[in-house]
């Protein structure tokens, strides 16, 4: 028998995991109660796992909406086609899937950190920094993110991201404020 969650995340790697698992817990959303999909590593393309994971996770959420998931969390680089980009895709993969893409009112929460994850890292770190690049440092090890993820939190709770902030960033707080926060139980 499956145990209830509040929250399935779906990501292209530990990084992503990390980063989601550490900024979900400041908002309150207990980790014991997390659902993870996370792309095997190794076995193809991180980014086409999450496309085609995304409507079997978006179905299930709609048919257990209150017994299994309260929320539906995915992260997923932008890389060069940006957070309007991948959005497309997602909508696409759903309709691909023979499932109704992500609508306005279910929460839904996609993260699209572009060009990648390290972006929004560089930019934690008090960087400005171009989204057009995909040139910015790995971390040694995924939990190395952790403080960015607080800070990043913090930053979403005050409403107000240093400028100039990644737009990809501002769409991640509006994502977390209007799917994740709202009507929170």
């Amino acid at each position: 028998m499956s145990r209830s969650v509040q929250l399935v995340l779906v990501c292209e790697d530990q990084e992503h995991e990390a980063f989601a698992r550490r900024f979900l817990e400041r908002a309150g959303w207990g980790a014991r109660r997390l659902r993870v999909q996370r792309a095997p590593s190794s076995r193809g393309s991180a980014e086409q796992f999450v496309r085609k994971r995304f409507p079997i996770e978006l179905s299930a959420y709609r048919s257990n909406r209150h017994r299994l998931a309260e929320r539906l969390v995915v992260f997923i680089d932008g890389d060069r086609a940006g957070v309007a980009g991948r959005l497309a895709e997602l909508e696409q993969a759903c309709r691909a899937a023979g499932a109704e893409p992500r609508r306005a009112d279910e929460l839904v929460a996609v993260f699209v950190p572009t060009w990648c994850i390290e972006t929004w890292f560089a930019y934690l770190d008090g960087a400005d920094v171009d989204e057009g690049k995909a040139d910015y440092p790995r971390l040694s090890r995924p939990r190395e993110c952790h403080r960015h993820a607080h800070e990043l939190h913090a930053m979403c709770q005050r409403g107000a991201l240093r400028q100039p902030a990644p737009p990809s960033l501002v769409a991640a707080c509006s994502e977390y404020h209007v799917r994740l926060e709202a009507q929170r139980t």
